[in-house]
C-alpha cells in the first residue's frame, strides 16, 4: 500500500503519513485507530512484542526530545528545497568551523 492509498483510506493527506513515518509528527491514539482500521489489523498489532519495561520515557541522545531541536527540524522542512540546501550548507560550514 502506498502512502497516498493509506492517506486516502484514513482521510488525511499523504504528507501527514510521511511525517508519521519519519517521526516528525507523533501519531495520536485516534489516528492510530484509523490507521489500524485502514490496514485491517487490531491496534494492538503496533505494540506486539513490547512489554511495559520496553517503553522508555526518553531515549539517551534523542535530540528530538529537545523541544528546540524539534522546532528547528519542523521549520527546516517547511522551507522550499532550495532554501533547505542553503541552510544545510551553512550549518555544515559552521559546524566544521567550530
Amino acid at each position: 500500500m502506498t502512502q497516498q492509498q493509506l492517506a486516502d483510506k484514513v482521510g488525511i493527506k499523504f504528507q501527514q503519513i510521511q511525517k508519521y513515518e519519519t517521526g516528525m509528527n507523533r501519531v495520536s491514539a485516534s489516528r492510530l485507530w484509523d490507521i489500524a482500521r485502514a490496514v485491517d489489523v487490531p491496534v494492538s498489532f503496533f505494540f506486539e512484542g513490547l512489554s511495559e519495561g520496553d517503553l522508555p520515557g526518553a531515549v539517551e541522545g534523542d535530540i528530538f526530545a529537545d523541544k528546540e531541536a524539534l522546532q528547528l527540524v519542523r521549520a527546516y522542512y517547511a522551507m522550499p528545497e532550495a532554501q533547505r540546501r542553503q541552510i544545510f550548507e551553512l550549518a555544515r560550514v559552521l559546524s566544521d568551523a567550530a
